[in-house]
C-alpha cells in the first residue's frame, strides 16, 4: 500500500484545500461540493482498481491476472461513467461543468499514480 501513498496524500490534501477555499472556488466557477464529491468517488474507486490490479500482479495464474487487471479497468470505467451520467441526467441545467472537467483531470492524475505504484510493484516482483 505504500506505493498508493501518494494517491491518500493528494486525496486529503484535496479535500481540505475545497473545504477551506469555498467561497473562492464558487467564485471561479467552481460548485465546491461537486468537487469533494468528485474526488471521493474517483479516489475510491481508483482505490479499488489498485487493489483489484494488486490482486491481479500477486496470482500465479495468468487467466487470473488477465482477470483482475481488466476487471478493475471495466469496473473504473463503468463506475465513473455511471455516476457522471446520473450526475448529468438528475442536473440537467445545473450541470457544473468546471467542477465535472476537474473531476476528469483527477481521473488521469489518479490513474497516473495507481499505474506508476503498479510498475513499482512488478519491478520489484522477482518471476525468475
Amino acid at each position: 500500500m505504500k506505493n498508493f501513498l501518494p494517491a491518500i496524500i493528494l486525496f486529503l490534501v484535496l479535500n481540505s484545500g475545497f473545504l477551506s477555499m469555498m467561497k473562492r472556488l464558487e467564485g471561479w466557477g467552481f460548485n465546491y461540493t461537486v468537487l469533494v464529491f468528485g474526488n471521493i468517488i474517483v479516489f475510491g474507486v481508483s482505490f479499488l482498481s489498485y487493489w483489484m490490479a494488486m490482486k491481479g500482479l500477486t496470482t500465479k495464474n495468468n487467466h487470473a491476472f488477465f482477470r483482475w487487471v481488466y476487471g478493475s479497468i471495466m469496473i473504473k470505467l463503468f463506475l465513473l461513467a455511471g455516476v457522471a451520467f446520473v450526475y448529468i441526467m438528475v442536473n440537467k441545467k445545473e450541470v457544473n461543468k468546471p467542477g465535472l472537467f476537474f473531476c476528469m483531470g483527477l481521473y488521469i492524475v489518479y490513474t497516473f499514480i495507481e499505474v506508476s505504484g503498479l510498475m513499482k510493484v512488478n519491478k520489484q516482483k522477482t518471476n525468475a
